[in-house]
């Protein structure tokens, strides 16, 4: 299995931006392979207008659960890690400290697997 995080910097959230997120993580799965993607109950994540691809399935959490959203993690990390307490000198300059943050996050091996696992949600394998 790859160690591959995919992330994406966007201006706003909404249906079309989750589409693009769903597209952009259905293109980096292996083929052969099927991702579950978790997510909260927002209303761009749970419009039936999305497109799911073949190779994707969605996974919601309970209503008023942020603790369970592993999501929730790596925005701590990254905030507490690179984003916080800076000043910053433009919109590109936002954009590119989300950029080199994640990039930092994501470059240490098994670093969204490390933050995010938890002994009781592990599923066994058999390949």
């Amino acid at each position: 299995m790859k160690d591959l995080a995919v992330g994406l910097v966007m201006p706003a959230i909404g249906m079309d931006c989750m589409q693009y997120h769903l597209d952009e993580i259905s293109k980096n799965i292996e083929p052969g392979n099927h991702a579950v993607v978790i997510f909260d109950r927002a209303a761009w994540h749970t419009t039936k207008k999305l497109r799911l691809p073949k190779n994707l399935s969605l996974l919601p959490l309970p209503a008023a659960s942020p603790e369970l959203n592993p999501t929730e993690q790596v925005w701590q990390v990254l905030r507490d890690r690179y984003l916080a307490n800076r000043c910053f000198k433009s919109y590109d300059h936002i954009v590119e400290s989300c950029c080199d943050a994640w990039n930092a996050f994501t470059s240490g091996k098994g670093a969204v697997q490390q933050l995010c696992s938890r002994d009781w949600a592990k599923i066994k394998t058999y390949f």
